[in-house]
């Protein structure tokens, strides 16, 4: 006695997922409708993200996206947080959207591109003149013989197929490389996606503004995704041996730069980059990009003292520039002092008394009586701001662009076949291509006139 499993109770359990899965969804992810839908909206989020400033504090949107006006009518901070545009690439809706993406194109790729190119690498010989007939481009030639064809497609860089067993039937091809681009644009697309999605569960990105001369370690992190791997920070730090800023004739930014170090736990240097804004230092995958600048403190000797270096703070201003400020005391129970205030790198100091007004205005290594005392401003020292980024999933984005753009030249490629067929002395000769239909023509022609040719003499 034998049992029948295909009508089992676990077999027909299986099934009818598997028939839900083939006959509702499948056909629901491989229409291009849906991958193009996708596609804007992915879009669209992703240019909010470059728009909307990406991990920063509440009170900074706040700030900036206020209730009352509310940008657009609708775009507020409460708006920006519910939501998540503060961090787009790392919620969950976002990666959702690119999972569900990336299974379209998967399944796009398994269902249609695939078949199509199997069903391009099989192919069948002509023998009946009527099968020439539903052709795109055919042709009957008289008093020509079937190997005149071969070496006029060997020289167009077709590949020929012959019968062993008969001699009077032909087939030959060129192009198939174009079935298989759309597959290499459907796995780069989805390597990118894969790229994104992993780059944002285990990267992070810090801020850090560092005095020049410092050394300091990765800890400041603003954003981080949930299986961030901040184990590559360990055992090593960074030292900002100089920060400078170069200025234009009138006083602009032309450049700042940052010399910086990577240090191991001993102190000794591991790697050594001069950066600036589009030059970062790349250290086991942390890269550290040149963003901001500021002020970071004032070198000063009272008369024949010690030279104390003394904070400056950032001020206020409505606005109005950025300005850095600090107060010295000139006597020694503190009861006088005068504020120093500075906009920029280029020594420059402003001095004003307790009430308020403009005193001197001193130059760095210059000095200048004050309250009875003898002030010089020693330097004026700069603070690099690096924005420091670790994103794993980057190689994997690369190597899905390198492939996408394969892909994209691969597909240019048109799958172009030709049949031949001798029947007594007429040669019936077609043709088809999927692409390029009118060079495909010319060329067709052109194999035609050199085959009637040698008739015409």
């Amino acid at each position: 006695m034998t049992v029948d499993n295909s009508t089992s109770p676990e077999v027909n359990l299986f099934s009818v997922p598997v028939r839900f899965l083939k006959r509702e969804v499948l056909p629901v992810l491989t229409d291009l409708r849906l991958a193009i839908m996708l596609l804007l909206i992915i879009a669209v989020f992703s240019i909010s993200g470059t728009v909307i400033e990406q991990g920063q504090t509440p009170a900074f949107y706040q700030a900036n996206y206020p209730e009352h006006p509310a940008l657009f009518g609708f775009l507020t901070w409460k708006v920006i947080q519910v939501v998540g545009l503060d961090h787009v690439y790392r919620t969950w809706w976002f990666l959702a959207l690119l999972v569900l993406f990336g299974t379209s194109l998967t399944a796009c790729t398994f269902t249609r591109q695939l078949p199509a190119l199997k069903a391009a690498q099989k192919w069948q010989y002509y023998d009946d003149p009527k099968k020439f007939k539903k052709l795109a481009l055919s042709a009957e030639l008289n008093d020509v013989v079937l190997n005149s064809i071969t070496p006029i497609l060997t020289k167009n860089r077709y590949k020929i197929f012959q019968s062993s067993e008969k001699n009077d039937i032909l087939y030959a091809r060129k192009g198939i490389v174009g079935r298989i681009g759309p597959i290499i644009v459907h796995i780069g697309i989805v390597m990118i996606l894969l790229g994104g999605i992993w780059g944002a569960m285990t990267g992070f990105m810090a801020q850090e503004m560092i005095a020049s001369g410092d050394t300091f370690q990765v800890k400041n992190i603003i954003d981080a995704g949930a299986w961030s791997a901040q184990d590559v920070l360990k055992d090593w730090s960074v030292k900002v041996n100089r920060f400078w800023i170069d200025y234009t004739p009138k006083g602009g930014i032309d450049q700042f730069y940052s010399d910086l170090s990577v240090l191991d736990n001993e102190g000794k240097e591991i790697d050594h980059e001069k950066i600036y804004v589009n030059k970062p230092l790349r250290y086991h995958g942390v890269v550290f990009y040149q963003t901001d600048w500021g002020i970071s403190s004032v070198r000063i000797k009272l008369n024949n003292s010690p030279i104390f270096q003394l904070p400056m703070a950032l001020l206020d201003t409505k606005g109005k520039g950025r300005l850095w400020g600090t107060w010295i005391p000139t006597k020694p129970d503190l009861s006088e002092g005068v504020s120093l205030l500075a906009k920029d790198l280029q020594g420059m100091v402003l001095i004003y008394d307790g009430q308020g007004k403009l005193v001197n205005t001193v130059r760095s290594g210059m000095s200048i009586p004050v309250n009875g005392v003898n002030l010089k401003v020693v330097d004026v020292v700069g603070s690099t701001g690096l924005q420091i980024k670790y994103d794993p999933g980057i190689p994997i984005v690369y190597s899905g662009f390198a492939l996408l753009m394969l892909g994209v030249v691969m597909s240019y490629f048109s799958h172009s076949q030709i049949w031949a067929l001798q029947k007594d002395d007429v040669l019936y000769i077609g043709g088809k291509t999927n692409r390029a239909q009118v060079t495909f023509e010319r060329e067709v022609l052109g194999i035609l006139e050199q085959l009637t040719q040698p008739a015409t003499k």
